[in-house]
C-alpha cells in the first residue's frame, strides 16, 4: 500500500491533468520553433534573391548553420547537466535567440550586379575599394554586395546556433523532469509538447515567410524575433512552475573560481559569448564544418563501441553496433528530407505554379507542410502502430527505417512524374509539391520517433546521453550533406535565363531522379537486412 501509494504523482494544483509547467514548456517551445522556422525558409532565398548568393555559395551556409544548429545542443546539454541546470541554461540560449532573431531584421542595402558586356552609366566601387568609372565597359561579371551587412547577417546566425545549443536540448529535458519515475502522464505529456513544436513551425512559416518574401525580408525576420521574445518572456514568468526541478544538481558548483574571480557559471556564459566568434566564422567556412562533423561522428561511434566492450555484455555490445548502424542510415534519411530548405525551396520559387484558391503562395510557406502533416497524422500513426503491435505485426526498428528512407525517396519520384505534365510555360503543379512533403512526413513519423526511442532502448544506460547526442551529430551532418547534394542541381542565374523554365525543371529532376532511387534503395536495403538487426536486437523492439 505504501509503495502504490508513493508511486502516484502529486495532481495538486494541475493544469488539464497536466502540470503546469508542461504549458510554460508547450508556449516557450512553440516560440522558440517559431523563430527557427520563420527563418528557415526564407534564409536560402534571402542569400540568393537579395544578396544574390550563387546557388552553391548560398547552399553552403545554410549546410554550415543548420549543421552546427543540429551539433551544438550535445555541449549545450552536458553543460545543463554538470553545470548550470536546465532552467539557466534555457534563459541563457534564449536571450541569444533573440539577440540574433533581431539582429536577422537588418537588411542593409540589396546587392546589385552588372554583366559582362555592359557599359556603366556611374562609377561603381568595389569592394577593395577600387572605383570603375562610368563609361567603361565591363568584361566581366561584377557584383556588389554590402559586405557589412553580411557580416552582421553572420553574427546574427552565430547568436542563433549558439542559443539553440543551450535551450534545445534543455526544454525538452525540462518535460520529462516535470513527471515523477513511472508516471503514465509522461508519454500524453511528450504528444502535447511535440505539438507545441509543430503548432510553432507551422504557424511560422506560413507567416514570416509570406511577410518576407512580400513585405521585406526585414519583416519576416523581424517577426521571427518578435515570436522568440514572447517565448523568452513566457518561460521567465512561468519558470514558477517548473518547482524546482530544473535547477543545477550543485548550485555551489557553479560558485566556485574559474578563471581568477570569475566562477564557473559566468565563465561559461563568457566563453559562450567568446564562440560567437568562432562560430561566426565557421558559418562561413562549411568544409571545416563538414570535416569537423565526421571527425566528431567517428569519435562518437568508436567512443560508444569501446565502452560498451568495456562495460557491458556481449548482448549489449551487439545492440550498441545494430544502433549504430539504424544511426548511420539517418544521415540518408534526414540529407533526403532537408531538401526542403534548400532545393526544394528553391524548386518551389522558380518553376511550381504557387496559385491555388484564387492566392499566391510564397516558395517559403511550403515548408509549412511538414508540420501540419504531423499535426494531422502523428496520432493516427502512433494508433496504428499500436494496433499492429496488438496483432504481433508491428514492424521492428529496422524495417520502419526502411519504409521512412524508402518515402522518402519516393517523395522525389513524385516530382520526377510531375516534371512529365507542366503547363504550358513550363511549370510543375504545386501539388506534386505538396505530395512530396506528405511523403516525405508519412516517412519521419516512421522514423524519427522510432529512432528516438531506440537510442534509449539499445544503449547502456549509463551512457544514453551520449547516444542520443550522437544521433544528433548524426543528423547534424546530414543537414550539410543535403546541401551538398542540393549543390548538384545548383543554377546560375548570371548566365541561365530564369524564364526558360523548362530547362531549369530538366536540372532539378535529374537531382530528384538520383534521390528518388537512392532513398529506394538505401531502404530496400535496411528491410532485407532488418533480420539480421533485429536478431542484434535480443528482444528489444
Amino acid at each position: 500500500m505504501t509503495a502504490t501509494a508513493a508511486a502516484q504523482p502529486d495532481t495538486a494544483g494541475d493544469l488539464f491533468g497536466h502540470p503546469k509547467g508542461l504549458y510554460i514548456c508547450f508556449a516557450t517551445e512553440m516560440w522558440e520553433r517559431f523563430s527557427f522556422y520563420g527563418m528557415k525558409y526564407l534564409l536560402i532565398l534571402y542569400l540568393t534573391k537579395y544578396h544574390l548568393f550563387t546557388d552553391d555559395m548560398g547552399l553552403e551556409v545554410l549546410g554550415s548553420y543548420t549543421g552546427l544548429v543540429y551539433a551544438l545542443p550535445v555541449i549545450g546539454g552536458v553543460l545543463a547537466d554538470r553545470y548550470l541546470g536546465m532552467r539557466k541554461a534555457v534563459l541563457f540560449g534564449g536571450s541569444l535567440l533573440v539577440i540574433g532573431h533581431l539582429l536577422m531584421a537588418y537588411e542593409g542595402h540589396q546587392a546589385v550586379q552588372y554583366n559582362a558586356g555592359v557599359v556603366l552609366e556611374h562609377a561603381i566601387t568595389l569592394a577593395n575599394g577600387e572605383i570603375i568609372p562610368a563609361g567603361t565597359k565591363l568584361t566581366e561579371t561584377v557584383k556588389i554586395q554590402d559586405l557589412s551587412a553580411l557580416k552582421v547577417f553572420y553574427l546574427a546566425l552565430a547568436f542563433i546556433v549558439v542559443g539553440v545549443g543551450f535551450l534545445k536540448p534543455n526544454i525538452s529535458t525540462i518535460v520529462g523532469q516535470l513527471y515523477p519515475k513511472g508516471d503514465e502522464r509522461r508519454d500524453s505529456g511528450f504528444t502535447i509538447f511535440y505539438m507545441g513544436i509543430n503548432l510553432g513551425s507551422w504557424i511560422a512559416s506560413l507567416t514570416c515567410a509570406w511577410l518576407g518574401e512580400t513585405y521585406g525580408w526585414g519583416y519576416g525576420f523581424g517577426l521571427a524575433g518578435i515570436g522568440m521574445l514572447f517565448g523568452l518572456i513566457t518561460f521567465i514568468w512561468g519558470q514558477k512552475y517548473l518547482n524546482g526541478l530544473a535547477e543545477a544538481n550543485d548550485p555551489e558548483v557553479m560558485k566556485q573560481p574559474a578563471i581568477g574571480p570569475i566562477n564557473k557559471e559566468w565563465a561559461i556564459y563568457l566563453g559562450s559569448i567568446l564562440s560567437l566568434g568562432v562560430v561566426w566564422l565557421l558559418v562561413q567556412h562549411e568544409p571545416v564544418v563538414f570535416v569537423g562533423q565526421q571527425v566528431l561522428l567517428v569519435a562518437a561511434g568508436v567512443g560508444l563501441l569501446a565502452y560498451t566492450m568495456r562495460n557491458g555484455t556481449k548482448e549489449d555490445l551487439h545492440r550498441m553496433m545494430v544502433l549504430l548502424v539504424l544511426i548511420a542510415s539517418t544521415i540518408v534519411f534526414w540529407a533526403l528530407f532537408e531538401q526542403s530548405a534548400g532545393s526544394m525551396t528553391l524548386y518551389a520559387d522558380r518553376v511550381v505554379d504557387r496559385e491555388a484558391f484564387g492566392f499566391t503562395f510564397t516558395a517559403g510557406q511550403f515548408g509549412s507542410l511538414n508540420a501540419l502533416f504531423i499535426i494531422i497524422f502523428a496520432i493516427p500513426i502512433a494508433w496504428i502502430w499500436m494496433q499492429l503491435s496488438k496483432r504481433g505485426l508491428n514492424p521492428n526498428a529496422a524495417v520502419k527505417f526502411g519504409m521512412g528512407i524508402i518515402l522518402a525517396g519516393l517523395g522525389f519520384g513524385a516530382l520526377v512524374l510531375g516534371a512529365e505534365s507542366t503547363d504550358e510555360l513550363g511549370r510543375i503543379s504545386m501539388w506534386w509539391l505538396v505530395f512530396a512533403y506528405w511523403l516525405h512526413t508519412m516517412g519521419e513519423l516512421c522514423l524519427s520517433p522510432v529512432g528516438l526511442s531506440a537510442v534509449t532502448k539499445l544503449s547502456l544506460h549509463r551512457i544514453v546521453g551520449m547516444a542520443m547526442g550522437t544521433w544528433f551529430l548524426a543528423t547534424a551532418l546530414a543537414e550539410t550533406v543535403a546541401q551538398r547534394i542540393a549543390k548538384m542541381a545548383s543554377i546560375d542565374t548570371s548566365s541561365t535565363d530564369i524564364n526558360d523554365i523548362s530547362s531549369i525543371v530538366g536540372t532539378y529532376t535529374e537531382l530528384y531522379t538520383f534521390l528518388m532511387w537512392l532513398g529506394v534503395g538505401v531502404g530496400i536495403f535496411m528491410i532485407i537486412i532488418s533480420p539480421i538487426l533485429k536478431k542484434g536486437m535480443h528482444g528489444v523492439n
